[in-house]
């Protein structure tokens, strides 16, 4: 396949990714350019049968790193497009990269480490301080929909230590629809399968006739939510499920619903 053909469909991405790094678009075109013409001049950066993406994007961080670059107001905003919804002032350069690279353009932890030359437990550990500075700027009640004690205990300390609420754990569909008239959370985390035989989707519904908020399904069963038989979910996450993935999964509810930071 012709070099421009693997690298154009990603072109979009990389520009947006660009500019969230330089603070506007004419700066973030000028390193996508750079890295185009890297590209030209010797192809052998991009290896036929490589991933392309996470090559594209790890060359475009390293030419970033190696020219100066004049971070303009809005450097580092999360929502492209937008001024930036959260103070990341106090996260290292490097961790405003991997928040922008795991949650906006939905690289996996182990991707965002190749693409930053970095460990992944240095990547983690970066993520986690950003997305604290994002709990304190944005904490939230966040409700448990979830009939295996383990698992929604395990749930309930990871979004304890990311610095939000937990509103209370249900394992029936009515247990959930009585949580959330009481509670009112600003997020949702639910099971399919839930403990009397009910299905954690009509408890969602149920909840989503009367209200909106972002809903991340973790499921044995994903099979039930991707049908296409009607809207399918925006977050969805097979069991066993990497906590790392929930994470990121819970920012980007965060970040980019407005109903969820009004609620926040």
């Amino acid at each position: 396949m012709p070099i421009s053909d693997r690298i154009g469909p990603h072109l979009p991405a990389l520009r947006r990714y660009a500019r969230a790094l330089t603070g506007t678009q004419s700066s973030g075109d000028a390193y996508v350019a750079a890295t185009l013409e890297t590209i030209l001049i010797d192809t052998s950066m991009m290896p036929e049968g490589d991933d392309d993406r996470t090559r594209l994007f790890g060359l475009l961080t390293r030419i970033v790193s190696s020219l100066p670059v004049s971070m303009t107001p809005g450097a580092g905003s999360i929502t492209p497009g937008m001024e930036t919804p959260f103070d990341l002032s106090g996260v290292p350069p490097l961790g405003r990269q991997a928040l922008l690279l795991a949650t906006v353009e939905g690289f996996s932890v182990e991707k965002t480490a190749e693409i930053l030359e970095a460990e992944e437990s240095t990547i983690r550990a970066l993520l986690d301080t950003a997305f604290a500075e994002i709990a304190a700027q944005a904490e939230t009640g966040i409700m448990i929909i979830e009939d295996e004690p383990l698992i929604a205990l395990d749930l309930a300390h990871m979004v304890s230590g990311m610095g939000h609420r937990v509103t209370g754990i249900a394992r029936t569909q009515a247990e959930a629809e009585t949580l959330w008239s009481d509670s009112r959370p600003g997020l949702v985390l639910a099971d399919v399968r839930l403990a009397d035989g009910s299905s954690g989707i009509d408890a969602v519904n149920a909840i989503l006739a009367r209200t909106t908020i972002p809903v991340i399904f973790i499921t044995a069963y994903p099979e039930r939510l991707l049908t296409g038989e009607r809207p399918e979910p925006a977050f969805l996450v097979s069991k066993p499920f990497n906590p790392e993935q929930v994470k990121v999964l819970i920012n980007q509810a965060l970040l980019f619903t407005p109903q969820a930071r009004a609620a926040a």
